[in-house]
């Protein structure tokens, strides 16, 4: 049997190929930063090598150490770590700076998995659903002291693989409400809004009335749901005038649009959405493009890359990215879905719905369709961490899923 047998070569391809084009881009930006984000990607498809000599057994093995160590490195930024636009998340080592949040991630995945594989998981019990919830919320909460929202939001990832093992989809109906309340009633007045959920509520009660079997407990939660949600609304405007300027107008943005804020908040916006418009269908070519070489959108090789490829390689070629992601996303959730080993399918999920929540809010992010948060593009963006967090991802994910086929059990 050839040692290539068991290699899934469509994932590889995409990976190179998504790599590869991100270095063109980043280069398009800064020449220097280019050179350089090439030389992370030689080291990180080095270090995916040595992955691939490991024996599998060893991330399952030793996924409390990852998790224990990911979680350090974070709580080490309070005493240790370096202040970067407005955020003290990064280490800062001569040179180069590091991340922890993206190694952070790579701990959580193996943790969960690990426990999820366990003879003692059960997901309705409530033993199981806590402890998941902990292993998820411990270096949660320590990101969300940071701050670091963004990140904090890719953290919702991890549902997703749990809803795969039995999560109740009514979590993310849950998230999903709060989240529609709190947006409506910053838009319009909030005594609407409670209005609004009042008549609802009525509505409910109108239809299931006699198919509830009203007692104590069912009826302190029917109000209890019902006060939170107008607690909500009504409290939401003060809630965003608590919150940073900087944060505050990047939110307001959505409403009101770039042009109200374009000397502050807008400005990154205002000038992303003229690169990507200007690109046209075929896009201005490789290193032609004038918002791009005239440097006018800031972090534009990082969280605002995307805009690089609608104005230089045009409609076309930001469709064939978002297409490469979207393959390569669902190969991962395919090829997860065959696993024999639960440890392995739960940490595809993971990997995958990580990659897919980081995709889809970097590309609203950079198109007006979600507050701009520090979330880089998936192998895209510039930066060392970013790029070898999610390459040790891809590759043990390469080696479990190629130990798995090439097992006779």
């Amino acid at each position: 049997m050839k040692w290539t047998e068991g290699l899934d070569k469509l994932s590889i391809f995409l990976y190179l190929a998504i790599s590869l084009f991100a270095v063109a881009n980043i280069y398009s930006v800064n020449e220097a930063l280019g050179q350089k984000q090439l030389i992370f990607l030689g080291i990180s498809v080095f270090v995916g090598m040595i992955i691939f000599l490991m024996r599998t057994k060893f991330f399952e093995n030793f996924s409390s150490i990852f998790y224990v160590v990911g979680v350090l490195l974070l709580i080490g930024l309070f005493p240790f770590g370096t202040e970067i636009l407005g955020q003290k998340n990064w280490y800062r080592f001569g040179g180069f700076t590091m991340q922890p949040v993206e190694f952070a991630k790579i701990g959580v995945s193996l943790m969960l998995s690990h426990y999820v594989a366990g003879p003692d998981f059960n997901l309705k019990a409530r033993k199981s659903l806590y402890t998941c919830l902990a292993i998820i919320a411990i270096p949660g909460a320590v990101v969300l002291a940071i701050p670091d929202v963004g990140s904090l939001l890719v953290f919702l990832a991890f549902f997703i693989a749990l809803f795969r093992e039995g999560l109740s989809g009514w979590f993310f109906g849950v998230i999903g409400i709060f989240a529609a309340v709190f947006l409506v009633a910053l838009a319009i007045d909030p005594l609407y809004v409670i209005g609004g959920i009042a008549l609802i509520y009525a509505f409910i009660i109108f239809l299931n009335y006699y198919k509830i079997h009203w007692h104590v407990f069912s009826i302190a939660g029917f109000l209890g749901s019902f006060l939170l949600l107008c607690g909500l609304a009504y409290g939401s405007p003060t809630i965003l005038e608590k919150l940073p300027k900087h944060q505050r107008e990047r939110i307001e943005v959505l409403y009101k649009g770039e042009k109200a804020f374009r000397d502050t908040s807008g400005y990154n916006l205002l000038y992303s959405k003229t690169a990507i418009g200007s690109g046209g269908f075929f896009g201005k070519g490789y290193m032609e493009g004038s918002v791009t070489r005239g440097k006018f959108v800031p972090e534009q090789e990082t969280d605002y890359i995307f805009c690089t490829v609608g104005e230089e390689w045009g409609f076309l070629g930001a469709s064939l990215l978002i297409l490469f992601y979207a393959i390569f996303i669902g190969r991962i959730y395919y090829l997860s879905e065959k696993q024999k080993s639960t440890f392995n399918r739960v940490f595809g999920y993971c990997f995958a719905s990580i990659l897919l929540v980081h995709f889809a809010i970097n590309l609203g992010m950079v198109m007006g369709l979600f507050p701009t948060v520090g979330i880089p593009l998936p192998f895209f963006s510039y930066g060392g961490s970013s790029l070898l967090a999610f390459s040790i991802m891809t590759f043990i994910f390469f080696k479990l899923n190629y130990t798995d086929r090439n097992s006779l059990v």
